[in-house]
């Protein structure tokens, strides 16, 4: 009898590479995102927005626009304020460098006083249709006077920088800073070689395939929203916040999501002010944000401003690395806005290196900028980024050979568990076995004949390294919850969200394997906050680690009431019952019962002993303790056309240490899709401004998102250690393909165009930034 079950572990257990549950809805157009629902009566909303980067709010003239056709209501920011809404939530974990708290200024749901960015919101229009909502919002006359602007945070902290808010001085919400800074400068002091690098770590626009949409209710004294979110109970709780009312008077929904990569974690204005609108109205209330709208109004990623410093002695040992610069924050603190350019890259600019010393400063500051949030690795990636930039630059400046150097300051096996400067510990890893998988699979060696090959055609090839380690999301508490349907099947219930991943495929491979559940019963469920009892939402590469987790203590728990409740099924006694492979039998005999057919049972029976579970269901929270280090090593390859300045990857190599793979197939899918993005960040997504905060990039016509022609073919090799951080031993795969890909294309690209005596090339390497550079007689 067990053979069926012996099959469908070796077909769809850990670590076998089954295909998404999802895909067949999905391919078929059955998915039910955001902008698919509607409701009896719903009205639409559409924000007014202001077209000035910098200005006082005088006023708002709606006259003639409430009495256009289909009109229900307009509301303002102060209009939000008298009906008790706001403010938003913002949250700085960091503190000054005094110790003193950040600065946080007070953010209303839609601003009162004045205007801070380009598509601030200051207005909702409601009407019975959403070309009428527009065309309203259209004639709502806003009476703005400009004011200067600023838009990058170096020039912010001037002295004469306009001010975005008056109880935020030189526009700093926090001067923060990390390590010993006296023992750093005698590392500096006494060290034989230092290498200095200005970096900028480029602002990109999110720009997921699905845009921001929401469909707010008010139904029986409770708020219900549905829309795309990266997690329904953390945002139930921030939203109940911003409307005044308990958690249990707030009702959030989300079915299938389009993309985010961070964006979509936020409480974003338009949704309180959805959720006001339609408690007014007493009818639901929807909005989808164009994709223009879109560039101005969802969080953007990344922008740092940074000088990396790295002290070496005469034989190339790090001493130290040393961060100072800033972080761009936009107009308003968004999701996780200051973490990347402080926290984070803290904790992951020593990657894989033996580096004694680490020492970070970043002042994060206001611009008059769409405001900057998490984005895919929301520091991991610039951690690594910086260091590699690092390191390879150290290489070419000591006469060192690159590789040589990298394997000289390798953490060891033998040396882990390791305790980084960063305060982390690293709990396994094989570093120096990865950088060798990924140079043999790069076909390192016989690079210069591809080099030679290549200027024989006119182009200029470079290859660079990426080695990466990243930290993942720190401790938390997920939901593993497990529910036996009347129908036979099985529900997971847990509080992250597969906004993409493919959730629903490794979640039940972790219940086919702790309770040998077939494959085929197993449902997935994240998006009703009404039925999660703790959620910390998908993000940091967390999901499989946090569910994982949960899911293995619950599926003991439903074990140890089965056990129970089988010896009573089977006249036997609880001590006498084993459990394997998804059956409950009396030890040492063929009499048992099959999981699923107990669960059924106890349904059925309407009189048990009051010492036995009345079903196997659990709802269970659990906690992982700690996170983990997934690592790895890229290799690209690029040939730069001097002629044209396009820059293109031609081959691609990656060895990977994800620790277990519970689906390698989707592992892959990940890496692949943060490798694309971190290639859009560094050849082609160039987010501009004017003086005035006029956004230059604000559409496809200006922005580049990378196309399939700039998609290389992938190899992938994986070099697994588990980790010892979490019950699967998995390490976490969704944002690592950013970390490895920044540091090797933009090292490749300045490979390629070195014997020109350009030595260092920020992010885009755009086609006209490159032939400037190899046009000009000035070094870059």
């Amino acid at each position: 009898m067990n053979a069926p079950l012996h099959s469908s572990l070796l077909k769809f257990g850990i670590g076998q590479p089954v295909s998404r549950k999802e895909d067949p809805v999905l391919l078929r157009g059955e998915g039910r995102y955001t902008d698919d629902l509607s409701l009896p009566g719903q009205a639409y909303g559409v924000m007014v927005r202001s077209p000035y980067g910098h200005g006082i709010l005088n006023g708002i003239d709606t006259t003639e626009a409430a009495t256009m056709p289909g009109v229900l209501a307009i509301y303002t920011g102060r209009d939000l304020e008298a009906a008790g809404l706001g403010p938003m939530p913002v949250s700085v974990g960091q503190k000054n460098r005094d110790g003193s708290p950040a600065r946080l200024p007070k953010q209303p749901v839609m601003t009162t006083d004045k205007v801070r960015f380009v598509g601030d919101p200051v207005a909702i229009v409601v009407a019975e249709t959403a070309k009428q909502a527009r065309d309203a919002a259209e004639a709502v006359v806003l009476d703005i006077e400009p004011l200067p602007a600023v838009t990058e945070a170096q020039a912010a902290v001037a002295p004469d920088a306009p001010l975005l808010y008056e109880d935020v001085p030189g526009n700093q919400v926090v001067d923060f800073h990390y390590g010993d800074a006296d023992a750093v400068a005698g590392a500096f002091e006494r060290a034989a070689h230092v290498t200095r690098l200005h970096i900028r770590n480029s602002r990109v626009v999110v720009s997921p395939m699905e845009p921001r949409s929401a469909l707010a209710t008010y139904e029986s004294g409770r708020y219900v929203l549905r829309l795309g979110s990266q997690g329904v109970f953390g945002m139930r709780g921030n939203l109940s916040k911003v409307m005044g009312v308990e958690p249990a008077a707030m009702h959030v929904l989300t079915g299938n999501v389009g993309g985010s990569f961070g964006m979509k974690a936020s409480v974003y204005p338009e949704y309180p002010a959805l959720l006001h609108a339609a408690k007014q109205l007493g009818r639901p209330v929807k909005w989808t944000d164009g994709r223009t709208e879109s560039f101005l109004s969802d969080s953007h990623g990344r922008d740092h401003d940074m000088v990396a410093e790295l002290a070496l002695d005469a034989q190339g040992h790090f001493l130290a690395v040393r961060m100072t610069g800033f972080g761009n924050l936009g107009a308003y603190l968004s999701n996780a806005t200051t973490l990347p350019s402080t926290g984070n890259t803290v904790k992951n600019v020593v990657g894989v290196y033996r580096t004694p010393l680490v020492e970070v400063s970043t002042r994060c500051v206001f611009t008059n900028t769409t405001p900057v949030g998490a984005y895919r690795g929301a520091g991991r990636p610039e951690g690594n980024y910086y260091m590699e930039r690092l390191v390879e630059t150290a290489a070419r400046e000591m006469g060192i050979d690159r590789v040589e150097l990298r394997r000289r300051n390798q953490i060891r096996p033998d040396q882990i568990p390791y305790k980084a400067p960063s305060g982390m510990l690293y709990d396994s890893g094989d570093f120096p076995a990865v950088l060798d998988k990924a140079l043999a699979a790069a076909d390192w060696d016989n690079f210069a004949a591809r080099r030679t090959e290549s200027r024989t055609r006119g182009k200029l090839r470079g290859i660079g390294i990426g080695q990466y380690l990243e930290v993942t999301a720190p401790p938390s508490k997920e939901m593993g919850g497990i529910r036996f349907d009347e129908d036979g099947g099985v529900t997971i219930l847990t509080g992250t969200l597969d906004y993409g991943q493919g959730h629903a495929s490794p979640f039940a491979q972790v219940l086919v394997d702790r309770l040998g559940i077939p494959f085929e019963c197993i449902r997935l469920s994240q998006g009703d906050s009404d039925l999660l009892i703790a959620g910390g939402g998908t993000g940091g590469s967390r999901s499989i680690m946090a569910t994982g987790t949960a899911l293995s203590s619950a599926s003991a728990l439903v074990i140890e009431k089965g056990r129970a409740a089988a010896a009573h099924v089977l006249e036997a006694s609880a001590a006498d019952i084993e459990f394997s492979s998804g059956r409950f039998n009396i030890v040492g005999t063929d009499r048992g019962i099959g999981i699923l057919e107990l669960a059924a049972q106890l349904r059925g029976m309407t009189q048990l002993p009051d010492r036995l579970p009345r079903t196997l269901d659990v709802s269970h929270t659990d906690q992982y303790e700690d996170s983990a280090f997934p690592n790895g090593c890229h290799v690209a390859e690029v040939e730069v056309d001097p002629d044209t300045g396009e820059a293109t990857v031609v081959s691609y190599v990656t060895a990977n240490d994800f620790g277990v793979l519970v689906n390698p197939m989707l592992v892959t899918g990940q890496a692949h899709g943060g490798i694309m993005q971190g290639i859009g960040q560094a050849l082609t997504e160039l987010t501009a401004y004017n003086e005035e905060g006029q956004p230059l990039s604000g559409s496809y016509m200006d922005y580049c998102l990378p196309r399939a022609e700039h998609a290389p073919s992938f190899g992938f090799t994986s070099h697994p250690v588990p980790a010892r951080t979490n019950a699967l031993g998995a390490k976490g795969c969704g944002e690592a393909g950013c970390a490895g890909a920044l540091p090797s294309v933009m090292n490749a690209v300045v490979d390629a165009v070195a014997e020109c005596g350009i030595l260092h090339v920020d992010m885009p390497a755009t086609p006209l930034k490159l032939w400037s550079l190899l046009n000009t007689e000035t070094e870059a």
